[in-house]
């Protein structure tokens, strides 16, 4: 782990020049996203020989946010508390894990940050430690918590562009007349359906596509609807309750903003549903909204793209899932980030073994574990050899261009054997 930790710049760079070499990747789009691991422990990290670190990390957010120096935070596995716990644990200490995936689903690269690193800053440092491969022009693709002014001025560095995800309540200004803006969609790949709009003229003035999806919709009206019930349910006959009472459930309802920006107050002080704030709702469901710097790309090449962050979202589950991310039973900082990276380098390996196959992890590893390896022992001497390969297993060895394993491993003689 030591070691890992100590060439990891060098072995980074190397897996993706290896891979990239092998199975052809397009990196000419990098989606990036970040995750969080919480730790099963009530204190955050307090160490003496943390203490100096800890300080010139909250130096570098500091100076940044203020605009005072480029870039963003350091790694470190440094565990902190955080208000935005991304596996709703803000009462545990946690480490943000952020991660960038080429279009293929293959993640390049893993980094770990201190628990209370801010999103806007982390895609600096990734966007800096990807700069030195030297890779062609990049379309950086990301969810909303990238989304800032400085933060698109920095994506543009070197020729980049970006397609960045805008909040769709409590936006920008200018999100919300792109909102706004009348104009028909027009049907794209599969069941989307897209709406160009330009604020402005010329090519610097900002560029943004309303993506539709009609099944997505649908979910998001199904949704509301329970809300809807469930709060009038909350509320009904709350006008015989004294003002505390009402008071309490208002302060409940502040912590769940899906049923707390459905509620108003009349000027009595009484709960009643918002139906406007419903309309506004009803208005949103099943959109997207994306901002762009790329004048090259068509809207529907851009709502592709950023459908795509899927593949970032489904290596977060493998990680948290099949590769069991967590627990972690470490508690040293250098060893936190190492066992991370190594479950980088694992996530690594099976999206390379499933783009080659066309078959996914889990179909793979239960027939590769009818492979069994058998010992033979008699007076004459001990024989060690493999189970037949199934035509499954020689269809995987085959994809991956590996050799069948051997099927002798050990054969041993007795010296008493005639």
């Amino acid at each position: 782990m030591d070691f890992l930790l100590a060439a990891l710049p060098e072995i980074a760079e190397g897996v993706f020049a290896s891979t990239a070499s092998l199975l052809n990747l397009d990196c000419d789009v990098i989606f990036v996203d970040t995750s969080s691991t919480y730790f099963e422990t009530g204190a955050a990290d307090v160490d003496v020989e943390l203490a100096q670190h800890l300080d010139e990390q909250e130096a570098m957010v500091a100076a940044v946010a203020a605009g005072e120096t480029q870039g963003g935070p350091r790694e470190a596995a440094v565990r902190r508390f955080s208000r935005h716990s991304k596996d709703q644990r803000p009462d545990l200490p946690q480490v943000v894990i952020g991660m960038a995936v080429t279009r293929e689903g293959i993640p390049v690269r893993c980094w770990t940050f201190p628990g209370n690193a801010s999103d806007q800053l982390i895609i600096r440092t990734i966007h800096d430690d990807l700069a030195g491969w030297k890779l062609n022009r990049v379309l950086w693709v990301a969810d909303r918590g990238f989304s800032s002014v400085a933060n698109r001025a920095y994506l543009q560095k070197g020729g980049g562009h970006y397609v960045l995800a805008e909040r769709l309540r409590g936006g920008s200004a200018e999100a919300r007349a792109a909102l706004a803006r009348a104009g028909r969609y027009r049907q794209v790949s599969g069941n989307l359906e897209v709406k160009e709009v330009r604020l402005g003229e010329g090519l610097r003035a900002p560029r943004f596509v309303v993506v539709h999806n009609p099944e997505a919709a649908e979910r998001d009206a199904q949704v509301r609807e329970r809300l809807v019930a469930y709060l009038a349910e909350q509320i009904a006959g709350s006008d015989e309750w004294p003002q505390r009472r009402r008071d309490e459930l208002v302060g409940t309802l502040r912590t769940k903003p899906g049923l707390f920006r459905l509620l108003r107050r009349s000027g009595q002080g009484l709960l009643r549903l918002d139906r406007a704030a419903i309309k506004r709702e009803a208005r949103l469901d099943g959109k997207w909204l994306l901002r762009t710097s790329d004048g090259s790309l068509s809207a529907a090449d851009l709502a592709a793209a950023y459908r795509q962050l899927y593949q970032v979202e489904r290596g977060w589950r493998d990680m948290k899932g099949a590769l069991k991310l967590r627990p972690v039973f470490h508690h040293r900082e250098d060893r936190i980030r190492a066992h991370v990276q190594l479950c980088w380098l694992a996530l690594l390996l099976i999206r390379v073994v499933e783009n080659a196959t066309g078959e996914s992890w889990r179909c793979l590893r239960e027939e590769l574990e009818r492979l069994h390896l058998v010992t033979l022992e008699s007076a004459e001497g001990r024989v060690v050899r493999r189970s037949r390969t199934t035509a499954g297993q020689r269809r995987i060895f085959k994809a991956l261009e590996l050799p069948e394993p051997a099927l002798f491993s050990d054969i041993e003689v007795s010296a008493t054997a005639d």
